[in-house]
């Protein structure tokens, strides 16, 4: 599976962006729950939000709850990220990464549930 994550671009805070990660690979499917996550400098990769294979539940990291929407595409194989109200802390590496299944109800939170990752693309929020 390889998954190619477009969409940054550098924007001023309140501002919008919408990320992209398109998937690839002859094992990929609709079967797939795809999750974002993203990475500042000096810090951590954390989680962002997660869409479960069957498109329904999602989960969401408490600090882009209400300001972000993942929503995926299964006839284009495309997950996207839609960002809004956007703030300098929202200024990471965003990557989009993909696990055979999951949860039905509940889409992981959790990076070592994915083991596959995209190469990621940049987000900068100037204030």
């Amino acid at each position: 599976v390889q998954l190619q994550a477009s969409g940054g671009g550098l924007v001023q805070t309140g501002g919008s962006l919408r990320l992209s990660c398109a998937a690839s690979g002859r094992t990929f499917s609709s079967t797939y729950g795809m999750g974002w996550f993203r990475q500042a400098p000096g810090k951590e990769r954390e989680f962002v939000a997660a869409i479960a294979h069957n498109g329904i539940s999602i989960n969401y990291a408490d600090s882009v709850k209400g300001r972000f929407t993942v929503s995926r595409d299964d006839a284009k194989n495309t997950v996207y990220l839609q960002m809004n109200s956007l703030k300098p802390e929202d200024t990471a590496v965003y990557y989009c990464a993909a696990q055979q299944g999951g949860s039905w109800n509940s889409p992981s939170y959790r990076l070592s549930d994915y083991p596959y990752w995209g190469q990621g693309t940049q987000v900068t929020v100037s204030s």
